[in-house]
């Protein structure tokens, strides 16, 4: 337990304070557990058997086909076009274009990729010169929508991918996608898209000047209207999951693969080599890998009690320990950020729950809460991504992500209670 806690902080810690590249910090971590016999191998390398990392690469290869076939640009323009009557108008459309890619493209980096060139595009149509409000706005639209709204939907970003894994590996549970869409969805997706919205109009309002024309999207190709028909086909598989048996995860690698196939598919083998993000694979493998020490060594159950001793749980107040468990979710982003949250908050759950008195499986869901609220913009790597390519200071995303996590907590997170209570989690 000792060895794990030593290896354990040291990965965290170079996680949190970003010294080595998060793949590197990963590779050593698998290195050190095996030298100094931490855990088994099947423990350590348990990450590349799960669900979650076979996803993570299955999104990045759908990425890589919706942006070179041009479907998510053609989406994206087609939308953004009809969006333009005024500022708040404009900023809505960012924000639910956002939310509706994230139920067709799985990467996080991806959609962001590929929207924000569109999004300042469509500013400077829109008059909003760089460095201006508005297209300040803009850009943190991208960025706080793409990574905040998506962890409603379950294989959407990487802490869900992470959840979802680390929940497979400690307590053999496997999520499925509409159920955990219902549980998260009208909150954590629409209401808080709502408060997004609010939120960028008031510290971020700007006029925009009238829009020329768009030019004439054109009929769909041949590839694209290929690919429409894969994306619709794995997004009915997604959704019917638990009907038919077969893991998210699977569906997307299989789809993966038709898009790679010579001839039939969209990305070519020197295409997969140079795009893939391999080493954003290989990090999920070691914070899934790093959970599964954490649990088997004892030291979540250890870090467990002692949460629990300074957390003021309280028998038959079920909202104040509904709240504490958010807060725990909510400060563990200071320390491991938001892909590292599920990793470190997981195997904890067991304690949590014999504390709180709450189910199992809300104390699992109740962290979705926490992870998807970062207090500062370095918590969230999706939104630090969106900040350098949107030319935004960090300092106009902090006032965004106080100002947002303030009403998350104050309104959401009991609106989010009684969602819970309506559907019996409690």
């Amino acid at each position: 337990m000792i060895l794990a806690a030593l290896l354990t902080t040291l990965t965290i810690g170079l996680w949190a304070t970003g010294r080595l590249p998060e793949y590197l910090t990963a590779l050593i971590f698998f290195a050190l557990a095996m030298i100094f016999g931490v855990a088994p191998a099947a423990t350590v390398f348990s990450g590349f058997a799960s669900s979650a990392f076979w996803l993570v690469l299955s999104g990045f290869v759908l990425g890589i086909a919706i942006r070179k076939t041009g479907l998510a640009a053609r989406a994206a323009r087609t939308l953004t076009a009809r969006l333009s009557g005024s500022h708040p108008h404009l900023v809505a459309g960012v924000v639910l274009l956002t939310y509706a890619l994230a139920f067709v493209m799985p990467s996080n980096m991806g959609r962001i990729a590929v929207l924000m060139p569109i999004v300042l595009a469509v500013a400077d149509r829109a008059g909003l010169p760089p460095g201006s409000r508005g297209r300040i706005g803009l850009a943190l639209a991208v960025g706080f929508g793409t990574f905040m709204l998506s962890v409603s939907i379950l294989p959407a970003n990487v802490p869900n991918l992470v959840l979802a894994g680390s929940i497979e590996t400690n307590f053999g549970i496997r999520l499925t996608y509409l159920p955990y869409l219902l549980l998260h969805a009208p909150v954590l997706g629409l209401l808080k898209g709502v408060a997004l919205v609010g939120c960028l109009c008031l510290l971020f309002p700007d006029r925009l000047q009238p829009m020329p024309p768009a030019e004439a999207a054109g009929q769909l190709t041949a590839d694209e209207k290929r690919l429409t028909l894969l994306l619709g086909i794995t997004l009915l598989l997604w959704l019917t999951d638990s009907v038919h048996g077969i893991s998210p995860a699977w569906v997307g690698l299989a789809s993966a693969c038709v898009c790679l196939l010579p001839r039939i598919g969209f990305v070519t083998h020197e295409e997969f080599g140079a795009q893939v993000n391999f080493r954003t694979c290989i990090y999920i493998a070691g914070i899934l890998g790093m959970a599964a020490v954490v649990s088997r060594s004892g030291l979540g159950e250890v870090v467990g009690h002692g949460l629990v001793s300074v957390t003021p749980f309280r028998p038959g107040a079920p909202f104040q320990n509904f709240a504490g468990l958010v807060g725990i979710s909510t400060l563990l982003n200071f320390v491991v950020t938001s892909n590292g949250v599920p990793a470190l908050f997981t195997p904890l759950a067991g304690a949590l729950a014999t504390a709180s008195g709450l189910p199992l499986a809300t104390v699992l869901m109740v962290q979705v809460i926490g992870f998807s609220t970062p207090l500062l913009p370095y918590q969230a790597a999706p939104i630090v991504v969106a900040l350098q390519l949107g030319g935004v200071s960090a300092g106009s995303a902090t006032r965004l992500s106080l100002l947002l996590a303030a009403i998350t907590l104050l309104v959401l997170v009991p609106l989010d209670y009684l969602w819970f209570a309506v559907l019996g989690r409690l």
